[in-house]
């Protein structure tokens, strides 16, 4: 008589997911995207010394704290990447980020390629990284122009900055042309669904192996 098998708990380390891209290349729209269709997704929120805006909410937004309290992360090597922006720091907490992934929840990072290194060197086991590209760099600055959120003296600096950021897509795991939203939706989902499916990040399998080599073979 065959054995019945054992019942194991199916268990999974989550996983650090990466969009970069240069302003306007859709990296904010695909981030949203994800987060209404894939389950087990959530967005990191950074600690960040800028003042709030009324219409952001702190802790959904970002975490608004003094000076004093960043450096402390700072200090006790407690911020997996930080970076000063116009004269305010921003940084992604390390202990809520890892307490995410030890339950299986994967975490979604809008970051740039500066932010990206850094957390390479701290947690690349962990990393999915996604360089998402314009299909033209004049598709790129009708974009900019188009959702009229920026004068014409932003939209040449973003420009600019826009050739140093593609300079860097050598340094991703994926590259992805992002000429139609629903096409890179699509692709992102892919990416994720078979990196959630890696040997490494499937943490029960040891245990759900050892359990079907138990398993009595059925007798005649």
């Amino acid at each position: 008589m065959m054995q019945a098998p054992q019942t194991i708990e199916r268990r999974r380390r989550g996983l650090m997911l990466i969009l970069s891209s240069p302003s306007g290349a859709g990296k904010t729209t695909l981030s949203r995207l994800l987060l209404e269709h894939m389950p087990h997704l959530q967005m990191s929120v950074s600690v960040t010394t800028r003042q709030r805006r009324p219409s952001e909410i702190s802790g959904r937004d970002y975490h608004f704290i003094d000076r004093d309290e960043f450096d402390r992360y700072v200090a006790n090597d407690d911020l997996l990447e930080h970076a000063e922006v116009y004269g305010n720091f921003y940084g992604t907490p390390k202990t809520p980020v890892m307490k995410a992934l030890a339950s299986g929840m994967d975490v979604l990072f809008d970051i740039d390629w500066q932010g990206t290194q850094q957390m390479m060197r701290k947690a690349r086991p962990d990393l999915v990284t996604i360089f998402i590209l314009p299909p033209s760099m004049a598709e790129l600055e009708r974009r900019l122009r188009t959702r009229a959120q920026d004068s014409a003296d932003v939209v040449a600096k973003r420009m600019a900055k826009a050739h140093d950021d593609v300079s860097h897509w050598r340094e991703y795991d994926y590259i992805l042309v992002n000429d139609d939203i629903e096409a890179s939706l699509v692709s992102v989902r892919a990416i994720l669904t078979a990196e959630r499916l890696k040997r490494e990040r499937q943490t029960s399998l040891p245990d759900f192996v050892a359990a079907l080599q138990a398993e009595r073979p059925p007798s005649d």
